[in-house]
């Protein structure tokens, strides 16, 4: 059979270029490895004992994807504001409960921290905000290099500091604000600069992953991240929609084993079952390394290869899902105030806390399991009551950072229960009893997401985000036809749908 486009994986990328590409009047056919649409993007049901109970078990949370793409789509996404958005317990009375609520914060910052954190914390999102301001254009367009983004976009008096940003560490940024406490710039960095990266506090480009999760734009957001109803999959239901509305048509279970090319040409695609779909352009929605396995590493040019193999890096990210029979009581806030809506966050407590998180990164990079990596902890439930069952019972997670790949002489078979029920023992720390809240389990580390997403190395954004801009691989390949709109591509790793959009933009250009 012969479609005027193929595209390989129904992720949420894939989903928004089908859309377009059908939309111009191409023929578009989709094709899935899974039995449903989604990649990463997905709410599943993987609670053995509380079957009923929701979770989103790749992405957790919707931020990045820009409003204008959203109206482009024409669809409409039933996301919920979480206000507070910021819990960091300590493990005294000392907290940060952050939202809409200036006030409240100021009152916190000075009770807990000191009114210097205030303005050092108001300093950074006036900072961030209008850098937002200033590249938002450019998600939806083809990449510069960090230095012409710098210099075409950005205001004269953010410049240099944007360059220095994304180019250098997310430490040597916070440093820059003169906050009084380290615990707070960790919290920012553990949320934005670290999720899902090789890179640390010193790490060149942690900046770049940094201001990455800085890009959240949705419509009431006001700079956070918003939980979608009905979980992450809603996101991609939507989307799968959109593109069978424009005439695309998506078709499940049949994984690609090959992308086939001749003389410099792409030809089809070959599936497992043995059949092959001819198409004049094959657009690949699977990570650029799983891409380039299927259509053959000697088929592209050196140049590219090159460019892989120095992107390459294996996932650092630990997802432990959890269904908790009852919400876990805070020491430093007891009851019900808020703060189990917005990302909890994790830290070493005490004056070395930057040290505590130089040495996790050192264990994790070694091949070891750290003592206390940062934690993320979500409880999803709370915001969006769908998710949960008749019992009551809560869907929630830990987004650990860093683990390694493999285990310096042991295995993930063997560590996975008791390094989760190790995190468990930490959250015991900031609310007791947490451990006896939990359920069941489904733990995700790299290998398993690798093994459950399909995504090379269990790297959950496909390319680290410690590379931006046009240092990420281009839309199109050398094979003529032959293009990626993996979330490996500009702008970055995340539920962003740009690329989708960008490498259907590529395909219509050079189809005039």
């Amino acid at each position: 059979m012969n479609y005027d486009v193929v595209i390989v994986g129904a992720g949420h990328n894939g989903l928004v270029a089908a859309t377009f590409l059908a939309r111009a009047g191409l023929s578009v056919l989709v094709l899935e490895q899974a039995d449903q649409a989604g990649g990463a993007v997905r709410t599943e049901n993987p609670f053995e004992k509380a079957p009923r109970v929701g979770q989103s078990t790749g992405a957790y949370l919707l931020g990045l994807m820009p409003p204008e793409l959203i109206e482009k789509l024409g669809v409409s996404i039933p996301t919920i504001r979480r206000d507070p958005h910021y819990f960091l317990p300590g493990l005294d009375d000392r907290y940060l409960l952050l939202g809409s609520d200036q006030d409240e914060a100021k009152r916190q910052f000075i009770d807990f921290f000191s009114e210097a954190d205030f303005h050092a914390y108001q300093a950074l999102h006036e900072e961030l905000a209008a850098m937002r301001e200033d590249v938002a254009p450019t998600w939806l367009q083809t990449p510069l290099s960090i230095e012409e983004t710098s210099e075409r976009y950005l205001r004269p008096s953010l410049q240099q500091t944007f360059v220095e940003l994304c180019r250098g560490s997310v430490g040597d940024y916070l440093s820059r604000f003169d906050f009084n406490h380290d615990l707070i710039p960790a919290m920012y960095a553990v949320t934005d600069a670290f999720s899902g990266s090789v890179g640390g506090w010193e790490t060149p480009g942690s900046g770049m992953n940094f201001f990455v999760h800085n890009m959240c734009r949705l419509t009431g957001a006001e700079g956070t991240w918003m939980v979608v109803r009905g979980g992450m999959g809603t996101v991609t239901s939507r989307l799968a929609g959109a593109a069978r509305r424009a005439g695309a048509q998506i078709r499940l279970s049949s994984p690609v084993v090959a992308i086939e090319s001749s003389q410099g040409t792409v030809t089809g695609v070959a599936l497992e079952d043995g059949s092959t779909v001819s198409a004049e352009i094959v657009v690949s929605n699977a990570d650029p390394f799983h891409t380039r396995q299927l259509v053959g590493r000697d088929r592209l040019q050196r140049a590219e290869n090159e460019k892989l193999d120095r992107l390459f890096r294996h996932g650092t990210t630990l997802k432990v899902n959890l269904c908790l029979t009852d919400l876990p009581e805070f020491r430093c806030l007891p009851g019900r105030q808020g703060q189990h809506h917005g990302t909890i966050h994790l830290l070493p407590q005490g004056e070395d806390v930057l040290e505590a998180i130089n040495e996790a990164h050192r264990q994790a990079m070694s091949g070891q399991l750290a003592s206390f990596p940062t934690i993320e902890w979500y409880i999803q439930t709370p915001v969006d009551p769908s998710l949960s069952d008749e019992q009551g019972r809560h869907s929630s997670a830990l987004f650990v950072q860093w683990v390694p790949y493999e285990i310096e002489g042991s295995s993930w078979e063997e560590e996975a229960e008791d390094y989760a029920r190790h995190l468990l023992s930490i959250c015991d720390r900031f609310a007791p009893g947490t451990s006896d809240l939990v359920e069941d389990m489904f733990i995700l580390p790299p290998p398993s997401i690798e093994a459950h997403f399909g995504i090379t190395a269990g790297h959950i954004h496909h390319v680290d985000n410690i590379f931006g801009f046009s240092d990420r691989p281009p839309y199109a390949t050398s094979i003529q036809g032959l293009y990626s709109c993996s979330a490996g591509c500009h702008p970055a790793g995340s539920v962003i749908g740009a690329a989708g959009h960008n490498a259907a933009m590529k395909v219509l250009s050079d189809c005039e």
